[in-house]
């Protein structure tokens, strides 16, 4: 496993610029590269014509490519937001996996995630909380890093929130928005996908219309946010 470095490290990708009005990083955003290869994913992630890029790479054998400076706002979350705030870019450090989306995340790759994470949430005071995945952000526009991502994983080690146990709720599409918004899904969503946002981060095997299951696993993710007045 190559050693995730300690920030600043040298930008490997020119597509990033200044954080913008003053904002810092308190999120983290975690991503699926989707490509053949690592290789072809930094490709990408240093193209200028792309236009896209992250923080960090890492690939399935657990190699680690630091692409943007951390201090500065790399192109890697798009349009959405998340507990109300918007330029997800201009607030968040952002990770590429490389993973397809439809097969496990390999364990030397989380491996070297772990250990990448607890640094940033160091440097930057970010709390388990804050590490989010791009499709909480911006349901139905991205899945990343999708269903096989194993969430409850980096919770066990306090690289992400822990969800408590969710009141069995009947199913209200009204008061599962409401109480999605309280835990920090607030980018506009039609209902459909803001279900399947919240079902890929707390119930990624399910299916069909709206449960208890849904209402109690949202219930019990805002439950576990420390400042929720639900």
């Amino acid at each position: 496993m190559t050693e995730a470095p300690c920030a600043p490290c040298r930008p490997a990708s020119p597509n990033f610029g200044a954080r913008r009005d003053g904002l810092r990083a308190h999120l983290v955003v975690l991503h699926y590269t989707a490509m053949q290869s690592a290789e072809a994913a930094r490709a990408r992630l240093c193209d200028p014509a792309a236009e896209v890029s992250a923080h960090y790479l890492i690939g399935r054998d657990g190699r680690l490519w630091p692409l943007v400076d951390e201090a500065a706002r790399a192109w890697h979350a798009g349009q959405g937001e998340w507990s109300g705030q918007g330029d997800v870019n201009s607030r968040s450090i952002g990770i590429e996996l490389d993973n397809g989306g439809d097969h496990p995340f390999s364990e030397p790759l989380m491996t070297t995630l772990e250990d990448l994470l607890a640094g940033v949430m160091r440097r930057h005071s970010i709390p388990p909380a804050g590490v989010i995945g791009h499709s909480d952000m911006a349901p139905g526009r991205k899945q990343d890093p999708g269903p096989r991502f194993d969430w409850a994983r980096l919770a066990r080690r306090g690289l992400a929130l822990a969800p408590r146990a969710g009141r069995a709720l009947p199913p209200d599409p009204a008061r599962f928005r409401d109480i999605a918004q309280s835990a920090g899904f607030t980018a506009p969503a039609a209902d459909a996908d803001l279900l399947a946002a919240v079902r890929l981060r707390l119930r990624p095997s399910a299916r069909g219309p709206l449960a208890i299951a849904d209402m109690a696993a949202i219930d019990g993710f805002a439950r576990a946010l420390p400042s929720s007045q639900i």
